[in-house]
């Protein structure tokens, strides 16, 4: 099916509209229909479908051209897991920057690009975003005459390293981009600082920002870390988390602690149903319901039940992280702060990281467990940060400590809930051996798909891997991590 440019239409309730408008951080729930379960399943297909045509075009694109049918072609009916239906009709207005996914027996479902702000699936019931878009400026100094790291002026070791056998690391990186199953598109080798090596699929470049799923939960981690360093977050760990919904009297949940929300234990009762069963499409599914159904993804983290202790078990669901940020945002804002620019400014432009997005819902919460783009380069950046214990060496010669000491072996060290000591502060852990050919020390942000950023301490190294995968890819990133240490003499 070509992509058809044409009119925006869309399907909304006035009373709905205005109510959300009117009112802070009302959020109604999709407006229910006469439409059967099916069809809202199907509806919901296509409201994932609707934001990655949005984001394919509008937020990747930003760098380079690329068609709405290589999107589609590319990122979605490719792989099995996102459902594309064969009546499903898609056009993209580049007027009005929004894309819609039609078919038949459900309504119509868009997204619209809000610049900085990335794409955003519009609910039934609102014709826009209920919040008013920013700019986020990026304020980090011009890259071409600022020295790595903030910026990338001497990015290579000139000449490598003598412990590096230089023709094995050229071959791990050709043999990981020759995995044409995997669809890499993106590879960053950083040693000792320094870039040692890197390649890039056709159309990508080491600034183009791509999809990076789930590695955006180590990126809210980071930002607790960050507010709590700048003063900006009053509490500690051990403190109980501090959301006022949760505090009432006899609420179980007010004694789930920081530390358990980052540790994914809370104990809320959160169904992860996944992608690729029967059940991934409907209302039950309360993890992946964040990327269909355009509803307000701080408000249904948070209001949800437990039914565990918290601390007892590690369960991945996307509550925790949510919650985490959305504790961020109340404290931001109770400083008089803007919310939207603000991880640009705590975090991003302080390591030269110039190519984030997070996308938000209608109502201005990022949702920063998925749909969060960044670059190579700036994932690179944000491992390097994390390998140098939350120090970031400045232009001028100095240091900037972003996050508080000892918050790197927080996120690195296993939650204790986490039987196979393989998680930590929403950071993937090797100390259980789950990639055999890595080094015990190796943690990871991780995203849906095969997104990586690795950070290996004892080989001083950090491995950037983007590109839509499709399947379990442990191996593959398993195979990557022993062919560059095999080409390091330690």
């Amino acid at each position: 099916m070509s992509a058809r440019l044409g009119v925006r239409h869309r399907y909304w309730t006035m009373f709905a509209a205005a109510v959300a408008l009117l009112v802070p951080g009302c959020a109604p729930e999709p407006a229910e229909s006469d439409e059967d379960d099916a069809a809202h399943e199907r509806g919901h297909i296509a409201g994932m479908a609707a934001h990655h045509i949005c984001s394919g075009v509008f937020v990747v694109g930003r760098d380079y051209e690329r068609s709405v049918d290589e999107v589609v072609a590319q990122d979605i009916r490719r792989f099995d897991i996102f459902d594309w239906q064969d009546d499903f009709e898609y056009a993209v207005n580049f007027e009005t920057r929004t894309a819609s996914v039609s078919g038949d027996g459900f309504r119509a479902r868009f997204a619209e690009y809000n610049g900085d702000q990335g794409c955003t699936i519009l609910p039934a019931g609102l014709e826009d975003v209920t919040y008013e878009p920013r700019v986020v400026e990026r304020r980090s100094p011009d890259p071409e005459v600022t020295a790595w790291p903030t910026g990338d002026v001497g990015a290579y070791h000139d000449p490598p390293p003598p412990e590096i056998d230089m023709d094995a690391l050229e071959a791990a990186l050709d043999w990981t981009m020759a995995q044409s199953e995997h669809n890499s598109r993106a590879l960053v080798v950083i040693y000792a600082g320094k870039i040692l090596g890197e390649r890039y699929a056709p159309g990508f470049t080491r600034n183009t920002p791509q999809i990076s799923w789930s590695q955006g939960k180590s990126v809210a981690s980071a930002l607790v870390g960050a507010a709590i360093q700048a003063g900006h977050l009053d509490a500690g760990l051990d403190d109980p988390a501090p959301v006022p919904e949760w505090h009432g009297e006899g609420d179980p949940r007010r004694e789930i602690r920081l530390r358990d929300v980052l540790n994914m234990s809370s104990g809320l009762d959160f169904l992860n149903l996944g992608l690729g069963n029967e059940d991934s499409w409907t209302h039950d599914n309360q993890h992946f319901r964040i990327y269909f159904e355009g509803i307000d993804v701080f408000e249904h983290a948070i209001d949800q039940p437990m039914d565990r202790a918290p601390g007892e078990i590690f369960r991945y669901r996307n509550s925790d992280p949510l919650t985490a940020n959305r504790i961020v945002r109340q404290a931001v804002e109770a400083r008089g702060e803007d919310w939207l620019t603000y991880p640009q400014r705590i975090l991003f432009d302080r390591i030269g990281a110039r190519n984030y997005v997070l996308e938000t819902d209608a109502w201005g919460n990022f949702i920063i467990t998925g749909y969060d783009y960044g670059s190579a380069w700036d994932w690179a950046r944000f491992g390097l940060l994390h390998l140098w214990d939350g120090v970031w060496p400045t232009p001028d010669g100095g240091s900037d400590r972003i996050l508080p000491e000892g918050w790197v072996d927080f996120v690195s060290t296993p939650a204790p809930g986490a039987e196979e000591r393989q998680y930590g502060g929403l950071f993937w852990l090797n100390r259980g051996g789950s990639l055999p050919r890595a080094p015990e020390d190796a943690f990871w942000a991780a995203g849906f798909m095969g997104q990586y950023t690795v950070i290996i301490p004892s080989y001083d190294l950090v491995i950037v891997r983007l590109g839509p995968s499709p399947g379990d890819i442990s191996a593959y990133l398993s195979d990557i991590i022993g062919e560059v240490t095999a080409a390091i003499d330690r």
